[in-house]
């Protein structure tokens, strides 16, 4: 197995994210509650508070489903919630797949699926823990019969920093105005990335 944890594989976070307890033995909702005060702060109405504990906590139970290295939740403007989830996950090379590639980790990310909204946009990067590709992709999520339904969209990096395992960063949202800030945001992180 390779050697990658939360303690080996590190990303700088922006002021403005919480951790969410992907590992961590707590209870969500009681650790969302903390959180949401924190965040808010101890003067901020009581609405708001519950409204972004809950936000939080279901932030928190979805990225424990998964399972990633980190999750964060962005949260610029507490009257608004999350605006975006940034989660960094490890992939491991297997029997199936026994080297891990950039040109792999590009199909895995940009493979179009029935709920893609537009293709995918890749392009090839170079960052300080090891050659990558970024890949934009918006897919519509809870649609109706008609097909309508919620855009969401995400910006991603496969890094390949050794051939035995890969790591995946993605910001997602649903804001369509904060297109082009989430995406400059994934760019910054994605060049902190590192290990050790």
């Amino acid at each position: 197995m390779p050697a990658f944890s939360p303690s080996t594989v590190h990303m700088k976070a922006p002021g403005e994210a919480i951790p969410l307890p992907v590992r961590e033995p707590v209870d969500p909702a009681a650790w969302a509650r903390g959180a949401a005060v924190r965040c808010a702060g101890t003067d901020a109405d009581v609405r708001l508070v519950e409204a972004l504990a809950e936000e939080l906590r279901l932030a928190a139970e979805d990225a424990r489903a998964r399972g990633p290295v980190t999750a964060l939740s962005y949260v610029p403007e507490p009257r608004r919630g999350e605006l975006a989830r940034i989660e960094l996950s490890a992939l491991v090379a297997d029997d199936t797949y026994p080297t891990m590639t950039v040109e792999l980790l590009s199909r895995y990310l940009s493979a179009p699926t029935p709920d893609s909204y537009r293709p995918p946009e890749s392009e090839p990067f170079t960052l300080p823990v090891g050659p990558a590709v970024r890949v934009r992709h918006a897919y519509v999520q809870d649609a109706d019969r008609d097909g309508t339904g919620k855009v969401l969209e995400t910006c991603a990096y496969g890094i390949v920093p050794d051939d035995k395992w890969g790591l995946v960063l993605m910001t997602s949202w649903r804001e369509q105005a904060y297109t082009d800030v989430l995406c400059a945001l994934t760019d910054r992180l994605a060049q902190t990335v590192a290990l050790g």
